[in-house]
């Protein structure tokens, strides 16, 4: 993983103990981001060429798996599983929020971030479709920081429109992620929920991450089989085909194809993110109170401070 254990370089180290000699990289995030799956093969490029036992590593890479029937049958599942819940399932709003990223990397850099989510989404939804379900759908961007412009529309400012609009009853889906953490079991049951009830929604309801789903899994190994004669030969596919078999390449040329100016990447989002996210106010406030409480707590203590001094804090006694 890039920012827990087993961290990247970490498997690198077992892959050279257990004398591997070929790879399939499979990034575990479904459509290709510069920021995402483009900033780990960036990583894993730079190993390479500093390891002289990597450098000739045969390998080839599967940049993004959005598309295959596997996984689009099992977001199906989990989505429709969820909306059997409600009264009445045929008037559920679906609401797939992705992991936003900057603009720029798409209008700019060309990243196929965006393209990839709206198909994925239209694809979950004839999915759906085909079992009976015509419900209302969007898409929208959350965990958005900074001061740059990311990928709209927004997920929180989505949600009020969506309240204002009426909607009584929404289902959030998860689109971009396939385990559960802080960005769908804070920011999506905390956060938004909370958010979706002030706004006049009346029921929601959220599908859960894919974690270890039988037709998700099993779908992924039929991926890294299916690539393994591509295993240290040139991969000829056509990067913007959308066959089922994932499009192959090289770390080369993936980053070539999708990242070629390698820009420097926003550093990633951290729960404690000094910022004007919703996400980023709730821990400010958090710390604001805290200090607060223990600048309290040393006045009363210690009979010395700022509130003593400016002779605030002995007009309470």
């Amino acid at each position: 993983m890039r920012y827990w254990h087993p961290f990247t370089e970490e498997a690198i180290e077992q892959i050279k103990q257990d004398g591997i000699t070929k790879l399939v990289v499979l990034p575990l995030y479904p459509q290709f981001s510069i920021s995402t799956s483009g900033s780990s093969l960036r990583l894993l490029e730079s190993i390479f060429r500093e390891d002289e036992y990597l450098v000739n590593m045969q390998h080839t890479v599967i940049p993004s798996w959005y598309q295959r029937e596997g996984y689009i049958k099992a977001m199906a599942n989990l989505t429709e599983k969820e909306l059997q819940k409600f009264g009445c399932p045929e008037e559920v709003m679906i609401f797939f929020s992705a992991h936003g990223v900057p603009l720029a990397y798409v209008e700019e850099a060309g990243d196929p971030y965006k393209a990839e989510m709206e198909e994925c989404v239209d694809l979950i939804m004839e999915e759906l479709e085909k079992r009976g379900f015509t419900n209302p759908f969007t898409l929208a961007y959350q965990s958005r920081v900074g001061p740059v412009e990311w990928l709209r529309p927004y997920t929180d400012e989505t949600i009020v429109e969506l309240g204002q609009k009426g909607v009584k009853s929404l289902l959030a889906v998860p689109i971009s992620f396939v385990s559960e953490h802080i960005e769908t079991l804070e920011e999506i049951d905390v956060e938004y929920k909370e958010l979706a009830f002030k706004s006049g929604i009346e029921k929601w309801g959220r599908v859960p991450a894919l974690g270890c789903e039988d037709t998700f899994i099993s779908d992924l190994a039929d991926a890294v089989i299916e690539s393994l004669p591509y295993v240290g030969a040139m991969a000829v596919s056509n990067l913007e085909a959308r066959q089922s078999l994932v499009p192959l390449g090289s770390v080369e040329e993936l980053l070539a194809a999708y990242d070629s100016k390698r820009r420097e990447l926003p550093p990633p989002v951290i729960v404690w993110e000094w910022g004007w996210t919703r996400s980023a106010e709730t821990w400010n406030g958090r710390a604001a109170m805290l200090a607060v409480l223990a600048l309290l707590v040393l006045e009363v203590t210690t009979g010395q401070g700022i509130l003593h001094q400016v002779g605030i804090l002995p007009l309470f006694r």
